[in-house]
């Protein structure tokens, strides 16, 4: 369990880097995405998805850390990015500035299921089989992405559960020190929580659109796309009860004493 952070007084929002407004402006020259919708090399830099914790965490009272982060947690950061935004938003013109966090995102907002059904069937497929295909691919890319993310993560609350318990035994620990190692665990617990939800709502949008083409053009694919569906659903839950079966845990230092 988490110790609640002392309340604070919110710092007024930031403005985003130049960097992405400069890469924003680049949108319509070049196509921005490539395998997976990842971002092309040319446009990748490092800490582009920094702004994601504190977007996570964001209406808590309290201040984001100013601590830098770790590799593993902007690797966390880089491969959550990818499972909370919409499938249906990448590959597109603005996709950069989405990663960048240079467009606006609400990741608080109601939930509705019928949103990707209806980008589905808005889409101009030339063959009913076409949806079938799109809704499998966004399936599968999702269940290629999922090991990453929560070995990661995982690796990240072990060591964030270190550092809070070394909180305890620092000498003359400053106030500020302690206030922004806090907010930091609360920033990783808040974007985890945030993928976990963002999956489960995932699944259930997958499985209405996928009702939606079994209606209206019943096809034989519908079965294997139900089958790596049910597939994703019993992924998301192993991994967010489970540790990965890949990751060991690490003896603290205090334990090697």
């Amino acid at each position: 369990m988490l110790f609640p952070l002392p309340l604070l007084p919110r710092r007024p929002a930031r403005c985003r880097h130049m960097a992405a407004l400069s890469v924003a402006a680049m949108l319509a020259a070049c196509a921005p995405n490539g395998d997976f919708g990842a971002v092309r090399p040319m446009l990748v830099s490092d800490g582009m998805h920094d702004w994601l914790g504190r977007d996570a965490a964001a209406g808590r009272p309290t201040w984001p850390s100013s601590f830098e982060l770790t590799d593993d947690e902007r690797q966390l950061r880089d491969l959550a990015f990818a499972l909370i935004e919409q499938p249906y938003d990448r590959q597109q013109w603005f996709s950069v500035g989405r990663e960048y966090g240079a467009i606006g995102h609400d990741h608080r907002g109601p939930f509705d299921r019928t949103r990707y059904a209806g980008r589905l069937f808005e889409s101009g497929y030339r063959s009913p089989s076409a949806r079938y295909s799109q809704i499998m691919d966004d399936i599968r890319n999702d269940i290629t992405r999922l090991p990453q993310f929560f070995e990661t993560a995982t690796r990240v609350v072990d060591i964030d559960q270190k550092r809070r318990k070394s909180l305890g035994y620092i000498s003359d620990l400053p106030p500020a020190e302690r206030a922004n190692a806090l907010a930091r665990i609360r920033e990783n617990i808040a974007l985890i929580s945030l993928v976990g939800e963002k999956l489960a709502q995932r699944v259930a949008s997958y499985r209405f659109a996928l009702e939606r083409l079994v209606i209206t053009t019943p096809l034989p694919q519908a079965a294997e796309v139900e089958r790596v569906l049910n597939q994703l659903q019993a992924q998301v839950a192993r991994y967010r009860t489970r540790p990965t079966p890949t990751w060991v845990r690490e003896p603290s230092l205090a334990a090697a004493r």
